[in-house]
């Protein structure tokens, strides 16, 4: 249908042949001889009406707000390195400890997580997972222990990282902390041993090996209101090599330091009910990064 009338609309009309009624064509009304205005001889439409015009304008501002925001949006993407270094161009690279934007691996409850991506992103959240496990209250129980080192190990290193790790664990270590032999606390005590990852670096990386240095906060102690040995806080840096072995980023040996260690705050010091009850209430994060 020409909107606007024209010489095909002018025929119909005088014929009286399919003209548009108010719902829809009715062939054969008659409608009359249709009259043109002073002035509008030649045209062959009638003026545009203001209404479309400006329906048209705003039409292309919200498509162009759209185009700038879809490309601001996307306009982060760059290689999977989270952490990498180096690279050509002035483009801004992710700070190290920027989210990898991977899928987060799944894990079972209380499990250690695993299916990292082959990747150097992947490399670093396999390490600062790795970090949280291997300081975690479980490493004070020998069948826990065993469990997780077997999860995250390398199969040619378990044997070696499973003896290493015992001889620096055991009844001595447990009992200087204030737990008994299982590494269970006193009755009315909450033990509290966690590890918090506060960033990575990824300091040697190809297909199949690489080298991730994971800084960390700690929390260790005994939160009991005669408790001689109180929740205090340190922060390390653990060291960790790790090879891909069959379809994941598994550990072959780490070390670790202490520090780099930040001023201690103002902030005042909780009470060991306060302690206690945010270590029940507040779950440990299965997965880093």
């Amino acid at each position: 249908m020409n909107i606007g009338g024209g010489d095909e609309y002018d025929e119909r009309a005088r014929t009286g042949e399919g003209v548009p009624g108010p719902y829809g064509p009715e062939p054969g009304r008659r409608t009359g001889t249709r009259t043109r205005l002073p002035g509008s001889e030649g045209t062959g439409r009638p003026p545009a009406r203001p209404g479309r015009s400006m329906v048209t304008v705003v039409a292309v501002i919200v498509l162009l707000i759209a185009a700038i925001a879809f490309a601001n949006q996307s306009g982060g993407g760059g290689d999977d390195g989270g952490g990498d270094k180096g690279g050509g161009g002035d483009s801004p690279k992710a700070q190290p400890t920027a989210p990898s934007g991977d899928k987060p691996v799944k894990s079972a409850s209380g499990a250690v997580p695993s299916g990292f991506a082959h990747s150097r992103n992947g490399a670093q959240s396999a390490a600062a997972n790795y970090a949280v496990a291997l300081g975690g209250d479980g490493m004070f129980n020998r069948d826990r222990r065993h469990e997780i080192v077997e999860a995250l190990a390398d199969p040619g290193s378990v044997d070696k990282l499973r003896s290493g790790i015992d001889a620096g664990y055991g009844k001595k270590l447990n009992k200087s902390i204030g737990l008994d032999a299982d590494g269970k606390p006193p009755s009315g005590a909450t033990f509290v041993n966690r590890t918090v990852p506060a960033g990575t670096d990824i300091q040697d990386y190809s297909s199949d090996r690489a080298t991730v240095a994971v800084w960390c906060s700690g929390l260790i102690g005994l939160a009991a209101e005669d408790s001689t040995k109180p929740v205090t806080s340190n922060w390390f840096t653990m060291t960790l090599k790790l090879r891909w072995s069959d379809g994941d980023w598994k550990v072959t040996e780490f070390a670790q330091k202490k520090g780099p260690t930040p001023v201690s705050g103002d902030d005042p010091v909780s009470g060991a009910d306060e302690i206690g009850d945010a270590t029940k209430r507040f779950g440990g994060f299965t997965y880093a990064r």
